[in-house]
């Protein structure tokens, strides 16, 4: 037998979604009850892969299964074969019906509190019936991560590096700025305020902010600042913006929130000349992997939105 024989006569997308789902639960019980199918026909069907591609694809102990070298190979190409595969689907419903379908994206917190937000909402507005999955991730985690194990068709973030992963492609929508906001309460006037007087108010930044590498870091830093004692460190958009109310806190905030977002209506820009930092926010998506056309008319519009992004620092100026 050769091996397009294997393939196809032998090899089965039904046997595929077995092995990932015993792969994904590194038990043979737990995925037979998460496919609900038994669990003698997850081994047998496990057993022959293996006799038909010759090599054993988990090890095997009493604390469950573990991929081999061999499994994480295959595992690695049944990802993509059925993500390609949802795509194809994905594509066929919507050229049958241009205003239906589903995206994935992935996105940062700041980017999801403002500019996605935007994109999706006049994709909304345009093509009623399509839904969306928004994926919540630092930057990091996103790149390393969620696009590369197809969780997510496309991201919104930052790009790590200048130059984008080697297995990606990143197109630069917009640059981001900062702000320093407080409530509308807050007791601080006036036509400028150095960030150097405001360094031992209470702030609030999220564990991100923190750290290295962060771009809230580099603006402190820029002023040759250091913020490595905030008052308050919390990853809670609604704690922060109830906080803030008050006007006893400060925290520094993307302009694409203050642009997009409802704390433009909630609190209060800062006269505060921070150092020079714009943030390059990406498209950022896998190559040679097929978009689907949702993905495709996502970026268009991110496209459209960002442009209006032009004129942010004159607008949200004190």
């Amino acid at each position: 037998m050769d091996w397009s024989d294997r393939i196809g006569r032998r090899l089965k997308p039904r046997d595929l979604h077995v092995f990932m789902a015993v792969a994904e639960h590194r038990n043979i019980a737990k995925a037979a009850e998460s496919l609900a199918i038994s669990r003698p026909v997850v081994s047998r069907t496990i057993a022959e892969l293996e006799r038909t591609l010759g090599v054993p694809l988990f090890d095997r102990s009493s604390h469950g299964v573990e991929p081999t070298l061999y499994g994480d190979a295959l595992l690695k190409r049944s990802v993509v074969i059925f993500d390609e595969m949802q795509q194809s689907v994905k594509e066929i419903e919507f050229l049958s019906d241009p205003n239906a379908g589903e995206l994935r994206v992935g996105c940062t917190e700041p980017m999801a509190a403002g500019f996605v937000s935007a994109v999706v909402d006049r994709l909304c507005r345009r093509y009623p019936r399509l839904t969306f999955q928004l994926e919540i991730a630092n930057a990091a985690t996103l790149q390393m991560n969620t696009l590369r194990e197809r969780k997510c068709e496309l991201a919104v973030a930052r790009k790590l590096e200048p130059l984008p992963e080697p297995d990606m492609d990143a197109e630069i929508l917009f640059h981001d700025k900062f702000f320093v906001v407080a409530g509308p309460n807050t007791t601080w006037r006036g036509r400028q305020i150095a960030l150097a007087q405001l360094l031992d108010e209470p702030w609030i930044v999220t564990r991100v902010d923190l750290q290295p590498g962060s771009p809230i870091l580099d603006v402190f830093r820029g002023g040759a600042l250091d913020i490595r004692k905030p008052k308050i460190v919390c990853d809670s958009l609604n704690l922060r913006n109830s906080l803030l109310a008050s006007g006893r806190y400060l925290t520094i905030l993307h302009g694409s929130v203050l642009r997009f977002g409802v704390e433009r209506r909630l609190l209060r820009v800062l006269p505060v000349e921070l150092p020079a930092h714009r943030l390059p926010v990406s498209v950022i998506t896998l190559k040679n992997r097929t978009l689907s056309p949702i993905a495709e008319l996502f970026i268009k519009c991110a496209r459209e939105v960002a442009k209006t992004l032009a004129k942010e620092g004159s607008s949200l100026q004190h």
